[in-house]
């Protein structure tokens, strides 16, 4: 049986430990995001509010390329709406995890929830891990990274013209790429990221902007939709209930 679900002090910190590698990834990637703000002329107070307050780097680089005078409001709305519609799809997906507690705890971390630390946290969860704060732990790490790199990158943007000279710019898709071998659980994933990959691909070419990645996310959760189905009517055990969770018999109360 599970462990009570629960959002402790113990699991922020928990949370940021093991967030502390992909935080160094996301710094550099955040430096590319400073030089290149600064490239667009954003100033250096523009570019911190930026971070700070939009949090969102994939949106906040499409929106340096929109970056015009005068502002292209409407676009840059529809453009980032589009780009984050993949949150809904996450916040689903710890819906099970955060649905017990408060709602104090719940939304302002699901403020800091970002692509990596939902990854991270969801592999936490499929190994047995129940406090919340583990998410809200490793979003703190991940935002005063991206923030912090940001400000850095914006004030160092005229001695690195090129980031990608540097490597800089394949830090995102080395962090997430180590973020998919962790979260690896056998063969029965190869459908579900065969068919997220293949829709992904096919979408980027045929459809226009960011919904590539909306029908990747919403054809990989429906193949594993299925398959889940599937064993279920074979009665198959699914793959977290073969291999039960593997807590750390923790037992504490919420106590934030």
């Amino acid at each position: 049986m599970d462990d009570p679900v629960r959002f402790t002090f113990a699991g922020v910190t928990s949370g940021i430990r093991r967030s502390l590698p992909i935080g160094l990834s996301v710094f550099a990637y955040g430096l590319v995001f400073g030089v290149l703000a600064r490239q667009a002329g954003l100033s250096l107070a523009e570019a911190a509010l930026m971070s700070g307050w939009v949090f969102a780097g994939a949106s906040q680089f499409v929106a340096l390329d929109l970056w015009v005078s005068p502002l292209p409001v409407p676009t840059l709305i529809l453009t980032t709406l589009v780009l984050n519609l993949r949150h809904v799809l996450m916040g689903a997906a710890v819906y099970p995890w955060f649905a017990p507690l408060r709602a104090r705890q719940v939304y302002p971390t699901l403020y800091f929830m970002t692509d990596e630390n939902w990854a991270l946290s969801m592999r936490q969860y499929a190994a047995g891990e129940r406090d919340g704060g583990f998410l809200l732990g490793s979003g703190l790490v991940i935002y005063l990274a991206w923030l912090s790199a940001s400000i850095g990158g914006q004030m160092l943007g005229a001695s690195i013209p090129d980031p990608a000279r540097w490597g800089l710019d394949f830090a995102f898709t080395a962090v997430f790429a180590a973020l998919l071998v962790g979260m690896w659980q056998g063969k029965q994933d190869v459908l579900p990221w065969a068919a997220a990959a293949a829709a992904a691909l096919l979408g980027s070419y045929w459809l226009p902007g960011k919904w590539y990645i909306l029908l990747g996310g919403l054809t990989g959760s429906l193949a594993g939709a299925f398959l889940d189905g599937k064993r279920s009517r074979v009665g198959e055990p699914s793959e977290q209930a073969a291999n039960p969770p593997t807590a750390d018999g923790k037992r504490e109360r919420n106590n934030l």
